[in-house]
């Protein structure tokens, strides 16, 4: 049976500009960088209470993977923030909001409190959008 996951991909326009993203602004352990080629690199991220969960900042870009029409598509996809990217969370979240704002990172909706509990929206640099929340957020009457 299968028992975790421990590799997924996040589609992103420019894997520098991710890697700054994902460790300098989020706070991401590098878990990998290994060059795959030419312009081609297997670039991995962590979170770093999470390092069994490997991110590949998987670049979106004319390839044997993706012909010229089909990376436009995705690419215009992902500005546009089509793709939602999962659920991150956090110790503190209006700590972690300024903190990230002060960063620069772009939040679509700042802590607020919904019948689910309290969640913060952002975008990555690339367009991903990603749901920040408290630990135990959800079934915990007082998840600010």
């Amino acid at each position: 049976m299968i028992t975790k996951m421990t590799v997924t991909n996040i589609h992103v326009i420019d894997q520098n500009s991710a890697y700054d993203f994902y460790v300098n602004k989020l706070g991401f352990n590098l878990v990998d960088d290994i060059p795959m080629g030419p312009d081609t690199r297997w670039l991995t991220v962590s979170p770093p209470d999470q390092p069994d969960l490997q991110l590949v900042l998987f670049p979106v870009k004319v390839s044997k993977m993706f012909p010229k029409e089909t990376a436009e598509t995705l690419i215009s996809l992902i500005k546009q923030g089509i793709f939602g990217c999962g659920v991150l969370t956090c110790n503190d979240i209006f700590a972690t909001y300024e903190e990230l704002v002060a960063k620069g990172v772009e939040f679509i909706k700042p802590p607020s409190k919904e019948f689910y509990g309290t969640e913060a929206l952002f975008k990555d640099d690339s367009g991903n959008y990603f749901s920040l929340q408290p630990l135990n957020n959800f079934g915990n009457e007082n998840n600010i």
